[in-house]
């Protein structure tokens, strides 16, 4: 992988990694993370925080507390600010690819923070955006990207 590869991670990803009621999913989530944190390939937007921040509570159980400490913790990735260009490129993506306007957003943010991957189960994994490739973090892990984690899977 060139050093210079970047992963934009979906709220799913970052909801899955701090709810206990899913545990093979949350090892995977925490495994993707911890290889991005590691290596600084890690990018995700405003919008993504949000997300994560309203679901984290609601469906992952998560202290409110606690989900505003991971929100500002993550916002380190240099989240992608939401502007009308990233708008337009959003709807780009909707009228091209038939996705949701909210897709289509975080297809446009991801593309605005130069990723190569982005992280979801949101999409169909292995397609593709323009230069961005889809990755289902939970079929694939990040040692087949050249990335590895100390973190173990649960």
């Amino acid at each position: 992988m060139p050093a210079d590869e970047r992963f934009f991670v979906d709220a799913n990803v970052l909801l899955y990694s701090v709810d206990v009621s899913v545990r093979i999913k949350r090892g995977q989530a925490r495994r993707w993370l911890a290889a991005l944190w590691e290596t600084g390939a890690g990018r995700l937007s405003w919008q993504v925080l949000q997300e994560f921040y309203v679901n984290a509570e609601r469906k992952a159980g998560l202290a409110n507390p606690a989900a505003r400490r991971l929100g500002e913790t993550f916002a380190q990735w240099q989240p992608v600010e939401m502007s009308l260009g990233v708008m337009q490129r959003g709807w780009h993506w909707t009228d091209k690819a038939q996705v949701h306007f909210w897709d289509g957003l975080i297809l446009a943010a991801a593309e605005r923070a130069g990723c190569s991957w982005l992280l979801t189960e949101d999409l169909q994994p292995g397609q593709r955006f323009g230069l961005l490739t889809v990755i289902s973090p939970f079929q694939r892990g990040p040692e087949e990207f050249g990335l590895s984690s100390k973190v173990a899977s649960n």
